[in-house]
């Protein structure tokens, strides 16, 4: 089971800080992510949301594998794979990108639009969906930002932990 956190940082920076963090802590096997969004406001108040996992990207590549795959198979059978092949791949590929366009994996996007209203100007919010988290070794990491807890599906003990973590760093400074 995933467990979902939001927190809002001061500074448009601080949420891609603690991103980046997460993610040489999933390179160590102590949390592994599922899915991660960082919300800004830009200088005429516009949201802007940052997505961890290209879905366009990602269909293109994947659907431009399997059409050149069965591309070649049909090629073969009509005498020039190569042909097949191209074709295949580029009809492949179209159909991934837009099914990843369309699509909406990890956290969902109208929740992200919701939650992301509370975002000011010179602020940020990180939405992060982990699939496992070893708690113990995470929070000390995040005792070097401030942040504001606005949301979690974490028991009550552990978003207490994260929220004592969070206001560390107003506490020593």
């Amino acid at each position: 089971m995933s467990d979902l956190v939001v927190i809002a940082f001061s500074g448009r920076d601080t949420a891609d800080r603690v991103l980046n963090d997460l993610r040489s802590m999933q390179r160590e096997y102590l949390v592994d992510l599922e899915d991660a969004v960082i919300v800004t406001r830009d200088d005429e108040g516009k949201l802007k949301l940052k997505q961890s996992v290209n879905l366009v990207g990602l269909g293109a590549m994947s659907g431009g594998t399997w059409g050149a795959l069965w591309g070649v198979l049909v090629g073969v059978l009509f005498m020039n794979p190569l042909a097949g092949l191209l074709a295949g791949a580029a009809a492949g590929a179209g159909a991934g990108a837009l099914s990843g366009a369309l699509s909406d994996y990890g956290i969902d996007d109208n929740f992200i639009k919701k939650m992301g209203e509370v975002v000011c100007a010179d602020s940020s919010a990180l939405f992060v969906l982990f699939k496992k988290v070893t708690l113990d070794k995470v929070l000390p990491e995040f005792e070097k930002f401030s942040g504001k807890v606005l949301q979690t599906s974490l028991t009550n003990e552990q978003e207490e932990k994260l929220r004592a973590a969070l206001s560390q760093h107003v506490a020593a400074s």
